[in-house]
């Protein structure tokens, strides 16, 4: 058992309502309205800028080159992700310009900033546990997803496949192993507690994260 699945066994309701959210499962049976999607990847787009500012304070905080190394290709694999975001958005006619100027709703900014500010307060592991939900959530996602990507012509078939892609799986390991790695594999009761909040809330903000483009809809 590692540090990250003894954190979702303890929050077991919150894990598969973010997991299993209705965003989610009709984006797997590709019935979600391409307005929602819209919505949701445009703000994810927003979301991810402010993730990559996480990962460059996560090298700021770091007290090894190893963990500035890993703190980097995190940084790095956020990069790759936006270009998936800035594909899909050109294809609906939004520029660059119009993408990194779209305004930052409320979820987003709960969520995002919620990630810095337990990166500041609380050390890296702090900050990488708040940031699991979704380093290591979005593989999971894409790697239930994938079956019904391949079951055809599927209208969310490219972010499917960026989630279940080696790219991310790979990224999402690493992910799992540092966490061990920072916690060095034990935790007092009291340490893992505390871990356990912060887990809990960044994956009630991604759960909220899905419903904003849900309600986008209404």
């Amino acid at each position: 058992m590692t540090l990250f699945d003894d954190l979702k066994a303890a929050i077991d309701a919150e894990w598969r309502a973010y997991t299993e959210h209705e965003f989610v499962q009709k984006l797997g049976a590709g019935t979600l309205p391409l307005r929602a999607f819209q919505d949701y990847l445009v703000q994810d787009y927003l979301f991810l800028v402010q993730f990559a500012r996480a990962n460059a304070l996560a090298a700021y905080k770091s007290r090894s080159l190893a963990d500035v190394a890993d703190a980097s290709g995190a940084l790095q694999a956020i990069l790759h992700e936006t270009e998936l975001h800035r594909r899909l958005t050109a294809r609906w006619g939004i520029s660059e310009d119009e993408l990194d100027g779209a305004p930052e709703k409320q979820a987003t900014v709960a969520y995002t900033r919620y990630v810095l500010d337990s990166g500041m307060s609380g050390d890296l592991l702090d900050l990488h546990v708040a940031l699991a939900p979704c380093t290591i959530g979005y593989a999971e996602i894409g790697t239930m997803l994938e079956p019904a990507q391949q079951a055809g012509d599927h209208p969310y078939t490219e972010w499917i496949g960026e989630y279940s892609g080696f790219g991310f799986q790979s990224a999402a390991r690493a992910a799992v192993e540092r966490l061990d790695a920072l916690s060095g594999g034990d935790v007092t009761a009291k340490r893992f507690d505390a871990l356990v909040s912060v887990f809990r809330a960044a994956t009630r903000l991604e759960t909220d994260f899905w419903q904003q483009a849900l309600d986008s809809e209404a």
